[in-house]
């Protein structure tokens, strides 16, 4: 696969994982696109030391964090943070009695996930100035995954 066909899959990828997170942060302060407390299971809730819109403000700064990491140098690192992020989130769902979203969120912890896999085999270090991942090294581990 040649790095045009990568950057096919990779830029929609780029842009999507970017963006999404980035704007659903910055929505954790002005509320638009949804009532993000529903989403925490009551469990979840009671745990917390300060409340709940306060936790949620706290998601919404590390969510603008990995969209920009994302969407500059850090794609590779981003991607797979917001992997991360997305099956703890997916976690909370279910708990909180919500499968069907959950769900949603699994699904995109897989696009994220392929993101930073892609951003490997087009030979993208973690960090900015870090070692790059030998392309073939990377194609030969990425298809013993299959």
């Amino acid at each position: 696969m040649n790095d045009h066909s990568l950057d096919s899959v990779y830029v929609p990828l780029k842009i999507t994982y970017g963006l999404v997170p980035l704007l659903a942060g910055l929505d954790k302060f002005v509320g638009l696109l949804a009532d993000w407390e529903r989403y925490l299971s009551p469990p979840f809730v009671s745990m917390l030391p300060f409340s709940a819109r306060t936790f949620m403000m706290i998601v919404g700064v590390i969510e603008m964090g990995v969209g920009l990491a994302i969407l500059t140098k850090l794609t590779r690192l981003g991607a797979y943070v917001a992997m991360g992020w997305l099956l703890l989130i997916a976690a909370n769902l279910l708990l909180a009695g919500m499968p069907d979203v959950a769900v949603r969120d699994l699904a995109m912890a897989v696009g994220a996930y392929t993101l930073g896999t892609v951003a490997g085999l087009k030979g993208l270090a973690w960090l900015p100035g870090g070692p790059t991942p030998d392309a073939a090294e990377f194609k030969a581990h990425a298809s013993s995954l299959r």
